[in-house]
């Protein structure tokens, strides 16, 4: 299992971002998919997740209405779409596959 992050990087507050997740060496298809982060001193926490077939996507308030989590099995890639950015969602991106599936993270970093 290889999970590899990307799109991360410093941006304006109010500005965008979209975050990719590369996944192989599984089935992309079987799995739902789920993006984490965690900022500097604070515990790993989850931003959004999204089922096998992308019908059904969950968020945390913090990022809800902003947000927006996708996938492309065709791709084998989980999206994560980040509008009206803020300071406070500066952290490091992770993507996860259940069971216990981390890629190695990507950076955000929101600050004018």
């Amino acid at each position: 299992v290889q999970l590899v992050e990307s799109g991360g990087a410093l941006v304006q507050p109010g500005g965008s971002l979209r975050l990719s997740c590369a996944a192989s060496g599984f089935t992309f298809s079987s799995y739902a998919m789920s993006w984490y982060r965690q900022a500097p001193g604070k515990e790993r926490e989850l931003v959004a997740e999204i089922s096998r077939f992308g019908g059904g996507t969950n968020y945390a308030d913090s990022v809800k209405a902003r947000f927006t989590i996708s996938r492309d099995n065709a791709k084998n890639t989980v999206y994560l779409q980040m509008n009206s950015l803020k300071s406070e969602d500066t952290a490091v991106y992770y993507c996860y596959r259940p069971v216990g599936y981390w890629g190695q993270g990507t950076q955000v970093t929101v600050s004018s």
